[in-house]
């Protein structure tokens, strides 16, 4: 049988979504195939068709799926603050969140949005802009200084750049001292990092608005 760990918990579903998150991430969507997806959740290739219309539905369920959540989920959290600092804490913290724990979901949307199908690519972009949107409002509520009009370009770059900081996690965390590679923050210690350093981030965006004004 197939070694795939802590997988019989999940429904077959989400089994398929997470072997396939992990094999597309590791080879690229174009060097794996149904098969393998199949036999790393224990079922034939064919079998996967119950599940997915093929490798491309896979592709699309995964990135329209995580743009999705993290839309519904920042919208959660940015209505549920005590005030804009506190609802940009609890998105900061979300976004953080979900690049430790779906580094593959990342890996996937930087290397394989292109193979999407383009009704499906603009699906995906369209929820980010919506995500995206909703950080420029938090953040220039949280720092005055960005709230003024000819801020506003200011604030939407800073939080372009905060994005590209925490989702570039999959490259810095988790090596395999194994393999040679050395030791790097454990996931407590990243996750501090990354949140105090989007929060320096935004604080030196206004500190630049300030400047100009």
């Amino acid at each position: 049988m197939p070694n795939v760990p802590e997988a019989s918990a999940l429904p077959r579903r989400d089994q398929i979504r997470r072997e396939a998150a992990r094999l597309f991430a590791a080879r690229g969507f174009l060097g794996v195939g149904v098969d393998e997806i199949g036999k790393a959740v224990g079922i034939s290739g064919p079998g996967l068709y119950r599940h997915f219309a093929g490798k491309d539905a896979m592709l699309a369920d995964l990135l329209i799926g995580i743009s999705e959540r993290l839309l519904e989920e920042g919208r959660r959290r940015a209505g549920s603050g005590d005030g804009p600092a506190a609802a940009l804490d609890a998105l900061i913290s979300g976004h953080v969140d979900f690049a430790l724990n779906d580094r593959d979901l990342i890996t996937l949307h930087d290397r394989e949005l292109l193979n999407l199908k383009e009704e499906d690519r603009r699906t995906v972009r369209r929820l980010q802009r919506g995500y995206v949107e909703l950080w420029v409002d938090v953040v220039r509520q949280a720092y005055p200084p960005l709230a003024g009009p000819t801020a506003e370009p200011v604030a939407r770059a800073a939080v372009h750049a905060v994005f590209g900081l925490i989702n570039s996690t999959p490259h810095s965390l988790g090596p395999n001292p194994a393999h040679g590679e050395r030791p790097g923050l454990q996931r407590d210690g990243m996750a501090a990092l990354l949140h105090t350093l989007a929060h320096g981030a935004f604080s030196a965006a206004a500190d630049s608005a300030s400047a100009r004004a």
